[in-house]
């Protein structure tokens, strides 16, 4: 088979070149003038993304774990751990029974009500506190215009419990405000300085004792004692 060879069209001093010619020139001119210039572009491009290798600085080497000391190979045994980690190999671990732990988590859970109950801290029983619920126990023997419902629980301690102190507010001041004389540390000295004043525990007792004697030996003789008294008048 035979191959046909194109090539392009030269100028030659006896022949006038034809207006296709000229064009078919001019137009590979400026192909390859493109091309010169996206060559060029390419490189500039390249040349700007290298900005060389960095220079290594000598005292930036890291020193080798393994040192030659009097041809005896030695190991650098400060740099073999940190040193948070040596201390901690090198001093005691406590190791604690999981059964201990166990018991100690469910301690500290139940240490509180929760957090539905305001994390409220577990009772800590005192001998004032336990009066102080003996006396709200029986509080509708305290006072006998107030009527209280009747309590059905058995336990007399809450599991959870916190003692507070109210304290008035500003508009209370003439209302609602003890002074320091009525003020008083728990509840128990409270109702012993109200008794002082209004003596209605000493008046009843003196009732029922009153009325335990009616009937016997020493009622009549006190009986007799004030008629007597009466008639020596």
């Amino acid at each position: 088979m035979m191959q046909l060879q194109t090539r392009a069209p030269t100028l030659s001093d006896d022949e006038d070149l034809t207006e296709d010619q000229v064009h078919t020139l001019l137009k590979e001119a400026e192909i390859r003038i493109r091309e010169r210039n996206a060559n060029a572009l390419t490189r500039n491009r390249k040349d700007e993304h290298f900005k060389g290798l960095p220079k290594l600085g000598a005292s930036s080497i890291e020193k080798p774990y393994i040192q030659n000391d009097g041809g005896i190979a030695r190991i650098d045994q400060s740099r073999l751990l940190p040193t948070e980690e040596r201390k901690m190999a090198n001093g005691v671990r406590k190791v604690e029974d999981p059964i201990a732990l166990k018991k100690r988590a469910i301690k500290e859970k139940k240490a509180t009500a929760g957090s539905d109950w305001f994390n409220l801290p577990k009772t800590d029983l005192t001998p004032e506190l336990k009066r102080d619920l003996q006396l709200l126990k029986m509080r509708n023997v305290l006072d006998p215009h107030r009527h209280y419902k009747k309590e059905n629980s058995k336990s007399l301690i809450p599991e959870y419990s916190q003692v507070g102190t109210i304290e008035e507010g500003p508009t209370e001041f003439f209302s609602a405000r003890l002074s320091n004389k009525e003020r008083k540390r728990n509840i128990v000295e409270e109702i012993l300085s109200r008794e002082d004043e209004t003596k209605r525990f000493k008046n009843k007792y003196n009732e029922i004792q009153v009325s335990k004697r009616s009937g016997k030996k020493g009622f009549y003789k006190t009986l007799q004692a004030q008629r007597k008294k009466r008639m020596s008048r």
